[in-house]
């Protein structure tokens, strides 16, 4: 099992339990180095201090805030521990709101939360009375230097847990909202007819980063000596004169057809094998 990211208590009414978080997704890519054009070495980074005109070492390095311009107020590890809020190793929850009632556009990051041997009891009632109840829990929990409001939800009997922005960090951009304009009757009972044709049961599995899988079949070919081969463009479309004639025409094409609303991801293209480093286009 991957190691935890946070362990504490957490805690509503009298009733506290043992828990820990796992990461529950991150983001997975291919990367890429720096080098150097000419002979392909890795580039590294160094920490410089232009008043000592040399080069620093992580040991030499301080946190400092900057109050005014380049004057800075020292912050050390061990104070940063002293004004840790007691949300730092217990997780209370504040109130339980209806579920339908939060923003997805608040959500974070998302965890696994297990419980430990002694709150596994508690942990099962929570997450059972939630799933009754359409309910989910708001908490406060502090980790990574930040007190974040968070988001529990049940999930197959367990509970994930959600950071949520703050709404100061919830940005509003004017002019957002429905247009106004009128909409025929006609064009909306088309646009309903065409949700319905895509319509598809949710199956994360179906969907795949096609620039990834292309970034694959890119790095093979160079590996291989084989020209890159370029992705077909999608044609520039006009823009829509007649909004119910460009429904019938999209429903019509949809008829009969196979939903795309996903291809079946392809299997991973192997670039594991190690070039020599002088390997170019």
């Amino acid at each position: 099992m991957a190691a935890s990211v946070w362990s504490g208590y957490l805690t509503f009414g009298l009733i506290s339990m043992p828990v820990r978080l796992f990461s529950g997704a991150r983001p997975s890519g291919i990367s890429f180095h720096m080098l150097h054009r000419d002979d392909l070495s890795r580039i590294k980074q160094q920490l410089f201090c232009p008043n000592d005109n040399r080069v620093v070492g992580r040991d030499e390095i301080v946190k400092g805030y900057e109050y005014r311009k380049d004057e800075y107020v020292v912050i050390e590890p061990e104070e940063i521990k002293k004004i840790e809020p007691r949300t730092a190793k217990t997780m209370e929850i504040l109130e339980f709101v209806k579920a339908s009632d939060v923003d997805p556009v608040y959500f974070e990051s998302s965890y696994y939360m297990m419980p430990e041997e002694a709150g596994r009891r508690p942990y099962a009632l929570l997450s059972k009375a939630l799933e009754e109840s359409e309910y989910v829990a708001i908490a406060k929990l502090t980790m990574h230097n930040r007190e974040y409001t968070v988001f529990l939800r049940p999930k197959e009997g367990g509970l994930m847990l959600h950071t949520m922005y703050y709404s100061d960090e919830v940005r509003e951009v004017e002019g957002f909202g429905r247009p106004d304009v009128e909409l025929k009757e006609g064009e909306v009972k088309i646009a309903h007819q065409l949700i319905e044709a895509l319509a598809g049961e949710w199956d994360p599995e179906k969907y795949h980063d096609a620039f990834q899988e292309n970034l694959k079949k890119l790095i093979e070919a160079k590996l291989e000596g084989q020209e890159v081969q370029p992705v077909e463009k999608p044609k520039k479309m006009a823009p829509v004169v007649d909004l119910m004639a460009a429904l019938k025409q999209s429903l019509a094409e949809m008829e009969g057809k196979k939903k795309p609303a996903a291809t079946v991801a392809q299997a991973p293209v192997s670039i594991d094998r190690k070039p020599s480093r002088r390997t170019r286009a």
